[in-house]
């Protein structure tokens, strides 16, 4: 029996999957970061971590990882493009690497026509329409990735700072996230100086809540997000654009928020996005049916 590795590498964690030859998965693994442009060596260790368990999940004696050849969707691989130092650190027989939006375009539309947002700790957009793929976004929080939760959860940080200085007035949101720091926005300035995108994004369900509850920072926070979507959405929709899917950890916070006219657009994913992995593993390293 012939397997391949499939990883979906996000900002928050990695997850990846062994499987057979007809994409029967049969073991997952789940590990840390997986964002190769944010810190390499990291999403190297916790790729091969969560590949790892994945195959001792599996329980297929006399494999190793470096048997198997694996395809890998990365967040940040589209900033990075040095593949071929990447794939000679993983333990893996072959390396292939996709955008992680590719995976998640395959996991929610399969190989039919539509836009998927991911929204996650980063944020991405991709469009098929027949043969012409379209992307938006995707270049990493330093300078992107909005409405993402690294996004929103830097932004609510600055905010709490601004309220602390007195040039806004502080409310529930920024005196909760101000208490997650003691009170003191030196420890705050010092957690951001270091934080990765997964660390500030762990702010980002807080802003929903509040929001919810029509916390003046929190709302604007969000609607300025949800601009931000529909202003994307408006590039990548064409007339007759049979289907939208929002993914990641933040989707079902944007569902009910984005524009009317892309809520009547949307659908759930076909499948989760490791699923996605695991379809185009198969496609690269066994293109042809077994026995056939």
């Amino acid at each position: 029996m012939e397997y391949v590795i499939a990883i979906d590498g996000g900002g928050t964690s990695c997850r990846a999957a062994v499987a057979d030859a007809d994409g029967r998965i049969v073991g997952r693994g789940e590990h840390g970061a997986a964002n190769v442009s944010t810190d390499l060596p990291a999403a190297i260790d916790n790729i091969a971590a969560a590949a790892g368990k994945a195959l001792a999940d599996a329980g297929i004696a006399d494999v190793q990882l470096a048997d198997l050849p694996a395809l890998l969707g990365l967040a940040g691989f589209n900033v990075d493009e040095d593949t071929r130092s990447t794939a000679a650190r993983l333990p893996f027989a072959r390396c292939v690497f996709e955008d992680d939006v590719v995976i998640a375009l395959q996991s929610a539309l399969g190989d039919t026509d539509g836009v998927v947002a991911v929204l996650g700790t980063g944020s991405v957009y991709m469009a098929r329409s027949g043969d012409t793929i379209t992307k938006r976004g995707g270049w990493g929080f330093m300078v992107g990735d909005q409405a993402s939760g690294a996004w929103l959860g830097r932004a609510v940080l600055r905010e709490t700072l601004l309220a602390h200085d007195r040039l806004r007035a502080h409310t529930p949101l920024s005196q909760a996230v101000l208490d997650e720091f003691g009170g003191d926005p030196a420890t705050l300035v010092r957690f951001a100086q270091q934080a990765k995108p997964g660390s500030f994004a762990r702010f980002a369900p807080m802003v929903f809540d509040h929001a919810d509850n029509n916390d003046v920072i929190a709302r604007d926070l969000v609607d300025d997000a949800v601009a931000h979507i529909d202003a994307v959405l408006e590039t990548l929709v064409w007339p007759k654009c049979p289907q939208l899917c929002l993914t990641g950890g933040l989707a079902k916070f944007y569902y009910g928020r984005i524009g009317e006219r892309f809520r009547a657009m949307l659908r759930e994913p076909q499948a989760e996005t490791l699923a996605g992995a695991v379809q185009l593993a198969v496609r690269a390293f066994h293109p042809t049916p077994v026995g056939s």
